[in-house]
């Protein structure tokens, strides 16, 4: 892979004096001209500029040639141009596009008119569409913005209004010069916008602002959670918010899930805005934690920034780690880690199983390969975990003394991962630094086997570590320190040999409370014993168990057929997260019945069975002063009687359905609703008048339920169909078709023709998306689905020849590994697993 020249290498920008012209923005267009002070250490300036025409070229006044180059090189020259201080001026002008980077449009209905408002999205390297600029993350420098509009519209950008006029028509709006910042952090929205205030216990300004289409109660709790944040993370860093106001913005069209852009947020709709009457308390919890993790970045990301993106980490799973930190302060009684165990433990642990998995921290040599740097699970999730580890290792006080004096000392200037490491190191004094570089290094994590020895007159336990693999893999000798956290205190808090033995006091149970990033093998015995008293164990220990019995059973290690008596074991389970988390691992036995309708007719009663007595208990309704887990619980439970064909639970959502409007149904138990009529009593009509709610309706979550609902249809006519306008976005939003998508893929009936879909309509995915960063999401999605060597031989002949696409190559590479273990998986357990039903 060529390696792109670092620009701050010969031009330090000091400061930027951006002015754009977007009063010609409907017919998608737009001009500006950029003043950029700065110093250069060679006899030539180089800019990023990206699909922008150049009109003219000034340095100290004068004029200057100008040359593209590659990876969106703009050279600047003069005759006598020599290393020092020097002023660039440049006029130039672009183009709007779709392409939810750069600058764009978004799109929006309200009173049956239709609307667009201009945002920006600048990250990872998409400021050069906008202006020309040093486009990378440590070329730090202030801005003075100022924005020419049309009139009568909301202007927002990263600091207060400090002038606006009108002239001629036209609005001109002038903003405050911003600190030192990297240029991926700049941001502007446009648009009719209306918005909810309020202001933290320091003063700094907080407002929630929204589309038209939007009504002003579902600013309300994006509004509390922001300022209580805010005020949460004051406290807690004991560095104050460093900005006199906090905007966030929902917008119509977001192709992320939120930027963190310093001052000025920007969301999807749906991760921003609740509606008192139709969004479910599952999904205000996750608009919780979107929030808090973007106002997390204010600090971390935007005061401290990562030299290069290589350290990406430093952003993102610093910021996964406190949404969890900070939502859990804010309203313990959701017991938010519970909720960080059975998401991002979850999605890590399965992602970074496979061979050929990215370390956490990975080099990026070329733009394309930044993209590839933001998976979830890896970055986000690993990243949160190896941080929600070394803050229980060192303890809360050592840890939040790190932080602030990191943040003191760092501050408006750019890191590397040692930089934070040493100073939890030195308030710590635990070598934190040789300790975690390990793990944000190496790719993959470790399995620990226990062989418990109680045979003689002091009891002991022999533990060996080595790389956790899932599918095909080379041979590794690699070898992680692991904080064992037991049950008991042990001679060794770290194991960091490839085998030890220690003596212990009692049958030896690690990773209690789920903190370290490993899987453990017990022996028989000690498995056995663990199970026998799993109902006493504490919820993140039970959780733990299922984890590692679950992922284990994937990678051969254990028996599939297991999990259906782990599963049954805790079918009476009065904890949502646990009972859910045993309901999965029944769930992961669906792919050994997908080809045998006998057997898979048995897990469907199986299931049944299994959810019968919490349904029984809990009912339809909800009950007043019933708790979140009974919510939640029943979603569960009624999931499962929906999935056995229950026909008495399929004639009352029948009636439901037919009784009342979407609106009307519980928001917790819509999605299951809307699923079991589509997929048992679908009509044409039925199809149709779900199209036209969801078309029509302002509600992000009822559109999700909808999705939900439509893509388990049995009808091949409406999969067609749903697939047909996945590419129409004035039905189904270019930011939502993966979603769609993916819905489709996994459902039995529909996984053919989606892949069929994906095969045929590549070339739309590649123009739609192929310079966002969510490039690879359909192969990543489908990778999660095919099932069998077949799929597996058709994924690989098509994949293959894009493997050298930087944006696509890891994920094509990690789809034939995990498509390929759960075709070796199936191929291994089918016999047991459906022998034990």
């Amino acid at each position: 892979m060529t390696k792109v020249p670092r620009l701050l290498d010969t031009f330090i920008p000091d400061h930027y004096t951006l002015t754009i012209d977007l009063t010609r923005a409907e017919e998608n267009a737009f001009s500006g001209k950029v003043v950029i002070s700065g110093e250069s250490t060679s006899e030539s300036i180089s800019l990023h500029a990206k699909d922008l025409t150049i009109h003219s070229v000034l340095i100290d006044d004068q004029p200057a040639e100008f040359s593209h180059g590659e990876f969106d090189e703009l050279r600047l020259s003069q005759s006598d141009l020599a290393a020092g201080k020097h002023t660039i001026s440049i006029d130039f002008s672009g183009t709007i596009t779709d392409s939810m980077h750069g600058l764009y449009p978004c799109y929006f209905t309200h009173d049956g008119v239709k609307k667009q408002l201009f945002a920006t999205q600048f990250e990872s390297h998409h400021a050069r569409e906008v202006f020309p600029c040093v486009d990378e993350p440590a070329a730090k420098a202030t801005y003075d913005v100022t924005l020419k509009t049309a009139p009568d519209l909301t202007v927002l950008g990263n600091m207060p209004i400090t002038e606006s006029s009108e002239k001629g028509g036209a609005l001109t709006t002038t903003f405050a010069t911003t600190p030192r910042m990297s240029s991926y952090l700049l941001a502007f929205v446009v648009g009719e916008l209306h918005k909810k205030t309020a202001h933290t216990n320091s003063g700094v300004e907080v407002n929630v602002w929204a589309t038209s289409a939007q009504s002003d109660e579902t600013l309300d709790f994006a509004l509390d959670i922001a300022t209580r944040s805010i005020d949460f993370y004051d406290e807690y860093f004991g560095v104050p918010y460093p900005l006199p106001k906090s905007d966030h913005v929902a917008l119509p069209d977001f192709s992320s899930g939120a930027m963190e852009n310093w001052g000025l947020i920007t969301y999807r709709e749906s991760c921003l805005l609740a509606d008192p009457k139709l969004t479910p308390e599952s999904s205000r919890r996750f608009i919780a934690t979107v929030i808090a993790h973007e106002l997390s970045h204010q600090w971390f990301g935007n005061l401290v920034t990562m030299q290069w993106w290589n350290d990406l980490w430093l952003n993102e799973s610093f910021a996964n780690m406190m949404e969890y930190v900070a939502v859990d302060a804010l309203h313990p009684e959701w017991r938010m880690w519970e909720e960080f165990a059975t998401g991002e433990v979850t999605a890590a642990l399965r992602r970074d199983s496979l061979d050929g998995v990215q370390p956490v921290q990975a080099d990026v040599n070329h733009p394309d390969e930044i993209s590839t740097l933001f998976d979830p699970a890896i970055v986000y999730a690993k990243g949160g975990r190896l941080l929600v580890m070394v803050r229980r290792l060192i303890g809360e006080e050592a840890f939040r003394a790190g932080l602030k004096s990191y943040f003191e000392k760092f501050a408006y200037q750019n890191t590397v991962g040692d930089d934070l490491w040493q100073e939890l190191e030195t308030a710590s004094g635990q070598p934190i630094i040789s300790l975690m570089n390990t793990w944000i290094s190496q790719p993959g994590l470790p399995i620990v086997q226990v062989e418990q020895d109680n045979s003689g007159e002091q009891p002991a336990a022999t533990l060996r570590q080595q790389r956790f693999f899932i599918g095909d893999h080379q041979p590794s000798n690699t070898l992680w320190p692991i904080p064992l956290f037991a049950n008991q205190p042990l001679d060794v808090k770290i194991l960091d040999q490839e085998e030890i033995t220690i003596s212990t006091k009692k049958p030896l149970q690690l990773n209690c409370g789920l903190s370290a990033h490993f899987v453990t093998k017990y022996d028989e015995s000690t498995r056995n014993n663990l199970l026998k008293n799993i109902r006493a164990l504490p919820t993140l220990d039970k959780i733990c168990i299922l984890q590692d019995a679950t992922i284990l059973a994937r990678a051969g290690c254990e028996s599939s057929a297991w999990l259906l008596p782990l599963a049954l074991s805790l079918k009476t389970e009065n904890n949502e997260k646990v009972f859910n988390m045993a309901a999965r691992a029944l769930a992961e036995l669906r792919k050994f019945v997908d080809d045998d309708d006998i057997a898979r007719n048995r897990l469907k009663q199986i299931s049944g069975d299994f959810g019968r007595a919490t349904f029984e208990e809990l009912g339809w309704d909800e009950k007043v002063g019933e708790s979140d887990d009974d919510h939640e619980r029943r979603v569960t439970a009624l999931g499962l009687m929906i999935y056995s064909e229950n026909q008495e639970i399929l004639h009352e959502a029948k009636i439901r359905f037919d009784n009342n409007k979407l609106e009307k149904l519980p928001t917790e138990i819509r999605s299951l609703i809307i699923s079991a009529n589509v997929r048992h009593f679908e009509t044409p009509e039925m199809i149709d008048n779900l199209f036209t709610i969801y078309k029509d309706t302002p509600s992000n979550d009822l559109q999700d339920d909808i999705a939900v609902g439509l893509t388990s249809t049995q009808n091949t006519e409406t999969a067609k169909k749903i697939l047909e306008n996945l590419k129409d976005a004035n039905i189904i939003r270019p930011q939502d078709a993966s979603r769609w998508f993916v819905y489709l893929i996994r459902t039995r009936e529909n996984r053919q023709i989606a892949w069929n879909w994906l095969k045929e309509n590549w070339a739309w995915v590649e123009d739609k998306f192929g310079d966002d960063k969510s490039y690879d999401d359909f192969i990543r999605y489908a990778a999660t689905a095919l099932l069998t060597n077949d799929e597996l031989n058709d994924f690989r002949q098509f994949f293959e020849p894009m493997e050298n696409i930087p944006a696509l190559a890891r994920t094509i590479k990690l789809g034939i590994t995990e498509i390929s273990a759960r075709v070796e998986l199936i191929e291994r357990d089918k016999e047991a697993v459906i022998f034990s039903l």
